[in-house]
């Protein structure tokens, strides 16, 4: 088995992305794209929003000075976006991919750059709330890159002109940074960004999956779809195979207040355990230094009791309700608030607690949701009890609508518009108000034009989602005088749990990153080896299983004729001759026996271990062949092979050594008595 990790992402918006070599199929997990990336561009055109900074450098002399002074907006680049793939896989033959794996919508937003690929013909695997969702996040992503076009203009170059002039000593390191790469290696990652029927044929291609249905690839691999708990839809995965099992965990949440929880339990004991969760990292309350010792002595259920506490899904509500109570400050005093959260799980939940307060309260104040994916999106996230929380699917049996939204939106006090520039919404707009929009780079989308609207207006709100950089972030709005709230969401496994987990889970060998081996002790888990892996690079694990399990038809183990071998107590073999096969991941043979092998009257064919020549002698003697053994050494003085003269009833030679027996005679009647000799001594079949 071989892992590369082909990037360890950034966080829920840019999950890690690695490459499998399981059982000689290659398996790419995640396809993502860095989204980040897009925040080097400017979102308005290069004569808007930049007078408070003054004119653009001209004089050599100030260009010099630009690495010594705050970047503007004038640094940013002014054109159209072009976007960020995983920056190793456009170097990997798409043709030798058999399998792809997406673990969450996010994870899917680069999958048509690989499938528009003419020899791509690998297999895709995802939930089915992961395809649903994914599809109509790239499709929203794919509208607002057309707004974007309409606006800017298109560009005519097939090759981005605008990286020629970021590759100057005078330009911000962190736009160098994010443009080639800390190796400078990336440019080949950006690409023109897909196009709606891109999406279309991707999503094609697409085999959707229920969580825990098990589907057979190549009739060799089992693969499965565990809840992660992360948001609606995400996963984890089990594969199962003739070599052994292997779990690959990303990043979960063990309980959500909206989707279903992270289901552990179906990830025990497997051969291999692949984590991947780099999003624990970005956990305030850890250090470098910090060094966390295992809980391996407690029982399994007291360690899935302490893994299931509320305490995280609790601290989560509190920082909803507290977005929402600032919200309403910035309403009370005139303000609007413009959230740009994209991930869908807390998006819903915003709305229903949002919601619910302004009802509640006195203030009479809209919630708007730009998008043109909204209205779809909302109404299925009401139609798939099965991937939510066991809270949201009583309410659902109970008549209730799993999320409150769809009564507010009937209410009219939810309000949905695909554009900003809609007829319905300019009529329909007042404030102050409270706007969900995208996108959350602040580069594409309505959040734009709010964002230009709103800057200058102290009482207004702009909720960021933790993730993007608020200085290059908002550069291109400065200066800004909203009250900025930049929310940090959970969004993996904390590193105080993970040994914990993997004290519980069990794997006989645990695969982590080399970053979180360096701040974790898992020295003293009970597994049989724990080995790191770094970014670009590749891991090679030997055997994952000690033994592969064959199967064998009762009616073929029913005729098969054992014999007890000499040599090792309580142990049989028998021969047989039938057909190997793999069917649904296990090995198996099928087929029957030759009349002769099923009678027990076969004639022994291999032999194994050692011939004493003295012990085969006495052996002869007893058949009345008698004759003289000579021992011979090497040029070393070593023993060597060993000759055993035959004299009587004829003439012959048998020859002894390490490497095997040799029997030379004319004789067929004592060839057969010297062999008979060999089979009473050695094991055989």
């Amino acid at each position: 088995m071989e892992l590369t990790c082909l990037s360890k992402g950034d966080g829920f918006h840019y999950p890690p992305c690695h490459m499998l070599n399981l059982s000689g199929f290659r398996i790419l997990i995640d396809c993502p794209l860095d989204l980040l990336a897009l925040t080097i561009f400017s979102p308005l055109p290069c004569d808007v929003g930049i007078e408070a900074y003054g004119q653009n450098d001209q004089n050599p002399i100030q260009k010099k000075q630009k690495l010594e002074r705050q970047m503007t907006p004038d640094d940013l680049v002014c054109a159209e976006p072009w976007y960020k793939t995983v920056k190793a896989l456009h170097l990997w033959e798409a043709s030798l991919i058999d399998i792809v794996l997406i673990s969450n919508p996010m994870g899917l937003l680069g999958l048509p750059f690989l499938t528009q690929h003419p020899r791509f013909c690998a297999k895709i695997y995802m939930t089915e709330a992961t395809a649903k969702i994914g599809q109509l996040m790239m499709e929203d992503l794919v509208s607002m890159h057309m707004e974007f076009k309409r606006f800017h203009g298109p560009e005519d170059s097939s090759f981005p002109c605008w990286t020629k002039n970021l590759d100057g000593e005078e330009v911000p390191g962190v736009l160098k940074n994010l443009v080639f790469g800390e190796n400078g290696d990336d440019l080949g990652s950006w690409m023109r960004l897909y196009s709606l029927d891109d999406v279309k044929s991707c999503m094609k291609k697409v085999q959707a999956v229920k969580f825990s249905e098990e589907v057979c690839y190549n009739g060799t691999l089992i693969i499965k779809a565990l809840s992660s708990g992360l948001d609606i839809g995400a996963c984890n995965w089990l594969i199962n195979g003739p070599n052994g099992s292997l779990s690959y965990v990303s990043d979960s949440i063990f309980v959500s207040h909206h989707s279903k929880f992270f289901d552990f339990h179906g990830l025990k004991g497997t051969d291999v355990m692949i984590y991947s969760g780099f999003s624990c990292l970005q956990t305030a309350e850890m250090t470098e230094n910090d060094c966390i010792s295992t809980m391996s002595d407690k029982k399994d259920e007291r360690l899935a009791a302490s893994l299931l506490d509320n305490e995280e899904s609790l601290g989560e509500l509190e920082k909803l309700a507290f977005v929402c109570s600032c919200a309403a400050e910035s309403a009370d005093a005139g303000g609007s608030t413009l959230i740009t959260i994209t991930r869908v799980g807390i998006v819903l939940q915003l709305l229903e607690l949002m919601s619910d307060s302004i009802e509640s309260s006195s203030l009479k104040v809209p919630i708007f949701v730009i998008s043109s994916v909204a209205e779809e999106l909302l109404a299925y996230t009401n139609t798939i009890p099965e991937w939510l929380c066991e809270q949201r699917q009583e309410k659902l049996i109970s008549g209730e609508p799993s999320f409150g939204h769809l009564k507010f939106i009937k209410d009219k006090k939810i309000h949905l518009f695909p554009a900003i520039h809609s007829p319905n919404l300019i009529t329909s707009w007042q404030e102050p108000c409270i706007v969900f929009a995208p996108h959350w780079s602040l580069r594409l989308g309505p959040s734009v034009q709010l964002l230009q609207r709103w800057r200058g207006d102290p009482r207004s709100l702009l909720v960021l989602e933790d993730g993007i950089s608020s200085g290059l972030g908002l550069l291109p709005f400065r200066p800004i005088s909203m009250k900025i709230l930049q929310c940090s969401f959970l969004s993996g496994i904390r590193l105080q749990k993970l040994p914990t987990l993997l004290s519980l889970l069990q794997p006989k060998i645990v695969l982590v990153p080399d970053v979180i081996n360096q701040r974790i002790n898992l020295s003293t888990m009970k597994t049989k080896s724990i080995l790191s892996y770094s970014e670009n690079k590749t891991l090679s694990v030997g055997r994952i299983a000690e033994n592969a399990d064959v199967e064998i038809m009762a009616e073929l183990a029913t005729k098969l004729s054992w014999k007890k071998l000499r040599q090792r107590e309580n142990f049989g073999v028998a021969r047989l001759k039938g057909d190997f096969v793999m069917e649904n991941g296990k090995q198996r043979l099928v087929s029957g026996l030759d009349q002769e092998e099923s009678s027990g009257k076969a004639r022994t064919l291999r032999h194994w271990g050692s011939v004493a020549p003295e012990t085969l002698l006495e052996s002869l003697v007893k058949m009345s062949v008698t004759g003289s053994i000579e021992h011979r050494r090497d040029e070393n003085g070593a023993e060597g092979k060993s000759i055993i003269y035959i004299t009587d009833p004829s003439g012959g030679m048998i020859e002894t050594s390490e490497m095997g027996t040799t029997i030379i005679t004319d004789d067929e009647t004592l060839a057969s008595k010297i062999f008979q000799a060999i089979d009473g001594i050695l094991d055989g079949i």
